[in-house]
């Protein structure tokens, strides 16, 4: 990995937006500060597409894509994209999969979080899982005691057991049915709501991220950058972001951010 200050301006001259996850990359321990905040401004301000990719959930989504200076939202690791169409006034939803179509796996995902529950000691339901649709998620750290590796790995080894989807964020292990991830939904959003053929076009885009769930955001990416706090992952990332910041978290982003808009 480079320092984010050596990236070539010449990659940075075309740019046309920013993608970027929220916790622990655009937040700094649970807080939205002051310098990531009024940089996604300053992004929104100078004509970028900026675009969230989260694993957090539909509640959360519809208003961040309301709310927020953003271009719209990826969320629940891909799951769908939310975007608001100013123009007619009205928030349009993308599902990978419908609600109604998973309807009956919800239960088993959720007998499957039952058992983790039961067979990692210190585990939790996600204080936010009442606003999720696709997916369940573990907390290992948000509102919990943080747990060792050896017993996240544990809830990761139940998903897998049971052919469960699965990511490790910096706070949970998001678990789902389906053959998606962020960067699935990301294409998606990019061709339907960006006009965009990411395949052909992902040199003019940024990717902004922190943890293993951002693994595939990383490898695609030409410019992908993990916010400095993303050495506590990397025993657990084949492929590393191309650049790193200095600063983590909140302070990292608003540092690309930065970099992104004085060159």
């Amino acid at each position: 990995m480079k320092a984010i200050s050596e990236i070539e301006p010449e990659v940075l001259k075309g740019l046309s937006g920013v993608f970027f996850d929220i916790d622990d990359t655009f937040t700094t321990e649970g807080k939205m500060p002051e310098v990531s905040f009024s940089s996604l401004w300053a992004l929104h301000n100078a004509g970028y597409f900026v675009v969230p990719i989260t694993g957090r959930p539909a509640g959360w989504c519809d208003h961040i894509a309301r709310m927020w200076p953003v271009t719209g939202v990826v969320g629940e690791n891909g799951a769908f994209y939310f975007h608001l169409d100013e123009k007619r006034g009205k928030l349009i939803r993308r599902f990978f999969i419908e609600p109604d179509e998973i309807e009956e796996k919800r239960e088993r995902l959720k007998s499957i979080g039952d058992k983790i529950l039961k067979e990692v000691p210190g585990t939790a339901y996600a204080s936010d899982q009442s606003f999720r649709l696709f997916d369940v998620a573990i907390d290992f750290t948000e509102d919990v005691p943080r747990l060792e590796k050896e017993e996240i790995d544990k809830i990761c080894e139940i998903f897998k057991e049971n052919g469960v989807t699965y990511k490790v964020s910096s706070i949970h292990v998001n678990g789902w049915f389906g053959d998606y991830d962020k960067l699935t939904m990301t294409k998606i959003f990019a061709s339907e709501v960006l006009k965009v053929d990411l395949d052909e076009m992902k040199d003019k885009f940024v990717f902004v991220g922190d943890s293993p769930n951002d693994e595939p955001m990383f490898r695609y990416f030409p410019s992908s950058v993990g916010v400095a706090n993303i050495k506590n992952f990397l025993d657990d990332i084949k492929d590393p972001p191309k650049f790193i910041t200095e600063s983590q978290s909140g302070e990292g982003f608003s540092e690309v951010v930065e970099i992104i808009l004085s060159k």
